[in-house]
């Protein structure tokens, strides 16, 4: 695992204090075929994320008050055109669990063409989200899953459904992440990201470039069947 991650402040500040917390989710997901197995798994565990994540938090010492989660699905957009990239709206869990069960329900692994996708558009859709900064306590949580290389950014352009207003370069796509001398488009303090995806070469220097980011290196093509839910429960918790 790698991280470049600084943990603030203490979880308990004596007794049964509680820190209470706004958390709004990212998921970018890679669907294509190879990533069936963590499709299912997120199905599998959609109704019952929300308890799950409360739990861990709560052995913490933390509690939260809103939480919130969207998803952005993403491919190739050579290989795949219009099916390269989906992103929803926020969901408000638990009250929208159904929906989100529904949503994530509709998702299908296929497509993808060669190894490279495109993850870091992905990443340029989830950083823009509509993020909530209300309350003194929030956390903004990017969740990347992925077995594949990414396409450097802008690869895709030829493609029709390519989006207008991506970064041109890394360069500018690291600048929206942002740091401390120049914050980007997420709150300095409350950004997170996790990183689910192989040894190379983008992966690698966000990774080692960018503040708050951890990675947890898999085996590419093979699905991420070596990461279960309970890791991932577990990663998001410590990262809150």
């Amino acid at each position: 695992m790698a991280s470049n991650y600084q943990q603030g402040g203490n979880n308990q500040q004596g007794g049964n204090y509680q820190i209470t917390y706004n958390v709004d989710m990212v998921f970018c997901i890679d669907a294509t075929g190879s990533m069936g197995g963590v499709i299912d798994m997120v199905k599998r565990n959609a109704v019952s994320f929300y308890g799950d994540v409360v739990d861990a938090m709560q052995k913490k010492g933390k509690t939260i008050d809103k939480l919130r989660l969207r998803m952005v699905v993403f491919r190739d957009y050579v290989a795949d055109g219009e099916n390269a990239m989906l992103e929803t709206d926020f969901f408000d869990l638990p009250e929208e669990a159904a929906d989100f069960k529904e949503c994530i329900d509709g998702i299908t692994a296929f497509g993808g063409g060669d190894d490279p996708e495109d993850g870091l558009e992905a990443l340029g859709y989830a950083m823009k989200s509509d993020w909530n900064n209300d309350g003194m306590k929030k956390r903004h949580v990017i969740v990347l899953w992925t077995d594949a290389s990414t396409h450097p950014i802008g690869y895709g352009k030829s493609s029709g459904y390519y989006p207008n207003g991506m970064a041109e370069s890394f360069g500018e796509l690291s600048s929206w992440w942002g740091n401390k001398q120049m914050p980007g488009y997420m709150n300095q303090s409350a950004k997170r990201l996790l990183m689910f995806a192989p040894d190379a070469e983008y992966w690698n220097t966000i990774s080692d470039n960018w503040d708050n980011t951890i990675h947890f290196p898999s085996e590419a093509g093979n699905g991420l069947s070596e990461i279960d839910y309970h890791q991932i429960i577990d990663a998001i918790s410590n990262t809150i």
